[in-house]
């Protein structure tokens, strides 16, 4: 729902920019790539960035690991095929009466191959028993780091322990792993795997069967182990990534304690000014400026509290109209009632009686119709709108007001124009009936004796317009607009004083704009020019037809 003051500020604008407001909202509504709000999609794109750069380096590394471990065991194959190629044609393979090995010849041969020191060459019978081992001919073997020295003294013979638990399940499985791939190439298949050592590295290894014609001989398995120093080395280049990210997502909170945390600390110290009662409005023009959720809150905040701040002088004035006006009565009253006892003439003492009944009447009225205004927003907001017809409506106050009028008081007369039918707006017929009562009362109280006061309704261009003539002295023409004001109570010589309290035209402007209409005030003239009277008008927009044939 449109508030009422963000609507009064769109019309104050006028149409034209209006609807330029509208078709660049529209453009920004096209704009959006991400669904949601403004601040939301900042956030979230914010929040991507970092996490993109972690994706994207680890997509990175993953494919660079995989193809390093593709490259690795296409050489180690390669290197496999060429020994068990060059052990076949030494012709150290027998196949008669059982194929077997010339296990010197093929030791020799694998003693003078140059082995690098990050591989692993091992021969296996066709048994699955190791028969040569590279790491043992060339003295080598599997170092680990060892415990912390002791402090001086502390050093004890201690009897050796059967190594941990969890190193001996290393060792078992690391030995069932190489196991089942000796195994594979057994049945002469050519066998790549990734498996782990005793130590808990990873090695890519290759075992190729040796076979002269399709019987296998033995295996031969060659290791690298230099597979996790290189994915080290690799994840080592995740850190600038890292870095980014890390920097990314800082940069992504500041910013957002920038743009979001800030302003709407800013924005509740401005309302802790207000409340505290050292400001009447929040005024942040900076962040009113902003084109996103924050700025469309500072705007909305500073139309809240200039409409509570315009609301609040506007109590205070009609408070202090509200004195000014029931100290005038109580004043006459007073002066009534400290003057009675001193007047011994019946005739004296009955005119200050009378003078006491007609303030005292005056004060009744006025105390009700402050009782109406300052329930009338209450009372705008309890009731749903409805259709009204107001021909039905203004013809029940006409005959009520015929029926209860005292001999010479002004008629009455009800004359509508237009089609046939029902006039409808939308409204409230309790409100919409007081703007009539205290129009009709307004030009009965100007009105001559034995005058006329007419009512008018009539259709034109979609509206419905209603009019309420009298046959007074009219209204000066600098007081057409003022008369809708509190307390204006000008009157031409001659018309009673206090029957008016001066608050019932300001009510029925109230009522009439609440329901986005229009009232104003204009004096008839006849042929000559001169003035016969005054006319209030009100002008309401006609509902749809459905509605209309809803409301009959």
């Amino acid at each position: 729902m449109v508030s009422d003051i963000a609507t009064a500020k769109a019309d104050r604008r006028g149409p034209r920019a209006t609807g330029e407001g509208q078709a660049a909202g529209a453009a920004r509504q096209r704009r959006r790539w991400l669904p949601g709000s403004r601040l939301g999609r900042l956030i979230i794109a914010l929040n991507l960035v970092g996490l993109v750069i972690l994706i994207g380096g680890a997509l990175l590394l993953n494919e660079f690991r995989q193809g390093l471990i593709q490259q690795r065991t296409d050489s180690l194959l390669s290197q496999g095929q060429v020994i068990v190629r060059a052990i076949v044609v030494l012709d150290a393979i027998r196949d008669a009466p059982e194929p077997t090995m010339d296990y010197q010849t093929v030791g020799g041969l694998l003693q003078d191959l140059f082995i690098p020191t990050s591989q692993r060459l091992r021969l296996f019978d066709r048994n699955g028993a190791l028969v040569f081992d590279s790491f043992l001919v060339s003295d080598r073997v599997e170092v680990s780091r060892l415990p912390p020295a002791r402090k001086r003294g502390a050093l004890r013979l201690e009897i050796p322990r059967p190594p941990p638990e969890s190193t001996a399940k290393r060792q078992a499985g690391a030995q069932r792993a190489l196991d089942r791939e000796v195994a594979g190439a057994l049945t002469g298949q050519t066998v790549t795997d990734l498996r782990p050592t005793a130590s808990g590295a990873r090695v890519v290894s290759v075992s190729l069967p040796i076979q002269s014609v399709r019987a296998v001989a033995g295996v031969l398995t060659i290791e690298a182990g230099d597979v996790d120093q290189i994915i080290t080395a690799q994840r080592m280049t995740m850190l600038p990534f890292v870095l980014v990210a890390i920097a990314a997502t800082v940069f992504s909170s500041l910013l957002l304690s920038a743009l979001i945390a800030q302003p709407v600390l800013r924005l509740a110290r401005a309302a802790d000014r207000v409340r505290q009662a050292r400001a009447r409005a929040i005024s942040l023009p900076d962040l009113a400026r902003r084109d996103d959720e924050l700025g469309d809150l500072t705007r909305s905040l500073e139309a809240m509290t200039d409409a509570l701040s315009t609301r609040i002088d506007a109590i205070e004035s009609f408070a202090a109209d509200v004195a000014h006006e029931i100290r005038n009565p109580l004043t006459s009253i007073r002066s009534a009632i400290d003057t009675l006892p001193l007047v011994r003439d019946d005739a004296a003492r009955d005119k200050l009686f009378g003078i006491l009944q007609k303030d005292v009447g005056r004060l009744d009225r006025l105390i009700t119709d402050i009782s109406n205004a300052s329930r009338l927003d209450a009372e705008l907001s309890r009731e749903p709108p409805r259709a009204v017809d107001l021909v039905r409506l203004l013809s029940e106050f006409v005959a009520h007001d015929n029926a209860t009028a005292r001999d010479g008081e002004p008629r009455v007369t009800l004359e509508t124009q237009g089609d046939e039918g029902p006039m409808l707006m939308s409204g409230r017929e309790g409100p919409i009936g007081q703007v009539f009562r205290n129009l009709i009362d307004n030009a009965r109280s100007f009105s001559p004796s034995g005058g006329q006061v007419r009512v008018r309704v009539a259709r034109i261009d979609r509206d419905v317009i209603v009019t309420v003539d009298d046959d007074g002295p009219g209204v000066p023409p600098d007081n057409l607009e003022t008369v809708f004001e509190r307390f204006y109570t000008s009157r031409p010589k001659g018309a009673a004083f206090g029957s008016n309290s001066g608050l019932g035209l300001s009510i029925a402007r109230q009522i009439v704009e609440a329901h986005g209409g229009r009232i104003w005030a204009e004096n008839r003239t006849d042929a000559e020019g001169k003035v016969s009277g005054a006319r209030f008008a009100v002008r309401f927009a006609e509902i749809a037809a459905d509605s209309r044939q809803a409301g009959r």
